[in-house]
Formats: C-alpha cells, structure tokens, sequence
C-alpha cells in the first residue's frame, strides 16, 4: 500500500476569476469532463477533497444535477468506482469558501498553492513546496484556473507559486487541458512518498 501524503492536500479548480485571453477577468463554464476526470484524479492521488470553484447559480444547479445521477442506484451499479470519485467534489462560490472549509476540517488554514502555463515568478517544484508544507503542518489547497489561468489577485495572495509545466514544443507551444495538468502535478506531489 502506498504511504498518503504527510500533510492533506486539496485541490480547487476556479472557475471564476480566470483569466481570457485579453488578461481580462471572467466566469467560466462548469465543464463535464473537468468534473470527472479531476475527481478521479483527485481520488487516485488520496486528496481530502476536490473543490469546483464558481459564483454562478446556475452553474451550481448543474453540477448539483450531475453529481445527484451519480449518487442513484442505477450509476451505482453501472459505475462504483465513478461514484467513489464524485464523492470527493464539493461545490463553494470563493476560493475563501474553500479555506474555511479547509480550516474548519483541519484545524489550520491551508497553504494556498497556485500554478499555471503563464506564472513566472514561481518559487519551486514540489520538493520546495514539502519542505513548506512540512515545516508548518498546514495542508495544501492547489488551485488551478480554467480559461486563460488564474486571476492576478489570486496568484498574487497566494502562499507558493509553483514551477509552471514546460513542454518540448520546438515553436513554443504550451497550453494544456487543466485536467492534463491536474495529473502531472499530482504525480509529481507524490514521487516523493511513491
């Protein structure tokens, strides 16, 4: 059996704010399969907990919809493993929302941890960022952005910035569908304990 990570880790996706393409802050859409690939990712890799971050209503009714078909009999015994996964996701307007909860199930305000194609200033990889985590005990909450990357007042505020994913791209191509990135992150987090 694997060893769990030393400290418990979150992960938020955020949907809003993010980033367009003009730098501009907006809203973006819940998607199905960002829903159930992280949350098996997340599942995977021993998270506490998956957090879908939107402001919207009626983005919430949505993800509510579709987290409800897969807590019914019938998709219990179409797919166990599918449920098991979902049950990881919680739904929260704000990125505060998340480290409320956070702290109330901790006992500790989490490190808030933040990546993306376009950070510059990082300040490490996950050898860095354990070696915080581990001097102050808190958990982690890694949060990744949708549309163009996350808002510069959640980047600024946050914690850690971690060393973003370089391709090999010989023209310098470099965009990532943030579940692709929600995986190799997670592998990464966990060499270390593998």
């Amino acid at each position: 059996m694997k060893k769990s990570f030393p400290n418990p880790v979150y992960l938020g996706l955020v949907h809003g704010p993010v980033q367009n393409k003009r730098g501009e802050e907006v809203t973006t859409s819940v998607t199905n399969l960002d829903i159930h690939d992280i949350s098996r990712s997340s599942k995977t890799f021993g998270l506490s907990r998956y957090f879908i971050i939107t402001p919207v209503k009626a983005q919430h009714q949505l993800l509510e919809r579709i987290l409800g078909h897969w807590e019914s009999e019938v998709a219990t015994q179409y797919n166990p493993d599918r449920q098991e996964a979902l049950g990881l996701v919680g739904l929260v307007d704000t990125v505060d929302q998340a480290k409320e909860f956070i702290k109330s199930e901790t006992k500790l305000p989490p490190l808030v941890v933040v990546t993306g194609a376009k950070i510059e200033n990082f300040q490490g990889d996950s050898p860095e960022l354990w070696d915080l985590a581990q001097k102050t005990g808190r958990p982690l909450l890694i949060l990744f952005g949708t549309g163009w990357g996350l808002a510069k007042s959640i980047v600024e505020s946050a914690d850690f910035r971690l060393r973003p994913i370089y391709g090999r791209s010989p023209d310098g191509y470099n965009h990532l569908s943030v579940r692709s990135a929600v995986a190799i992150y997670l592998d990464r987090l966990a060499r270390p304990f593998n």
